[in-house]
């Protein structure tokens, strides 16, 4: 069987599953970036937080809590860095041996396939995996730039240099918690994108998942709520 007898197996189909995939992946990220004034997402206002955050550092003494939360992120980015760095490695010993997986699908799609359409089908996910790394290590690089502004910010106040650092330092972080986000729905698509095993179909409904929990996590949750003050615990 010939390179071009092998890739005919997939159908226009599959390649429509796929550019949605990959359309839906763009279109929510930036939604959830530029949200419209009226309905900002959880990102943009937690972005707003950070600034008030960069703010009221100026001013506390001592500074050792900044430190401390601004370590705690970089280390969740260091986590899921070296998790997705894990699952790659994971995926391409898959890659090199798709005999357990063919086993596994063949229980649940029809018909039978060559090694290298599902290869293809595990590069779908090693690219989202490849994403997520690629940016979870570019968010740990910008705390640790923000964490160095910060640490030039002066001890005084009212020195003219303080609240302009303070600005910078809050700008790195939220390109930074940008780039986490981004990591983290790449996570998420990386876990739709298995359903590209079973067939294009459970690769639609494993997309329309995904848009459906980003969204309403981003747009409709109760911490969204909490932020805008729309939610109150009830007093007891």
């Amino acid at each position: 069987m010939t390179l071009a007898d092998r890739l005919s197996l997939l159908t226009m189909f599959d390649a429509t599953a796929v550019a949605l995939f990959i359309l839906t992946w763009n279109l929510i990220g930036w939604r959830i970036e530029h949200p419209a004034e009226q309905r900002p997402s959880v990102t943009a206002l937690m972005s707003d937080y950070r600034r008030d955050w960069m703010k009221a550092f100026v001013t506390r003494e001592p500074r050792i809590f900044d430190a401390q939360i601004l370590a705690s992120l970089r280390q969740g980015t260091a986590f899921f860095a070296s998790s997705s760095l894990i699952g790659l490695g994971g995926l391409l010993a898959l890659a090199g041996n798709t005999a357990p997986l063919q086993g596994v699908a063949m229980e649940l799609a029809e018909g039978e396939f060559p090694a290298l359409i599902w290869q293809l089908k595990l590069g779908l996910v090693g690219l989202c995996l490849t994403n997520a790394f690629l940016k979870f290590v570019w968010s740990n690089r910008l705390f640790g730039y923000c964490a160095v502004v910060m640490s030039a910010v002066p001890n005084e106040a009212n020195d003219p240099t303080a609240q302009p650092r303070a600005a910078q330092a809050a700008e790195l972080n939220i390109r930074a918690a940008l780039n986490f986000n981004r990591g983290l729905r790449s996570i998420y698509f990386a876990l739709a994108s298995l359903a590209w095993l079973v067939g294009p179909v459970p690769l639609l409904v494993g997309t329309a998942v995904t848009i459906w929990l980003l969204w309403s996590r981003e747009f409709a949750s109760i911490p969204r709520a909490i932020l805008l003050g729309e939610h109150m615990p009830t007093k007891r």
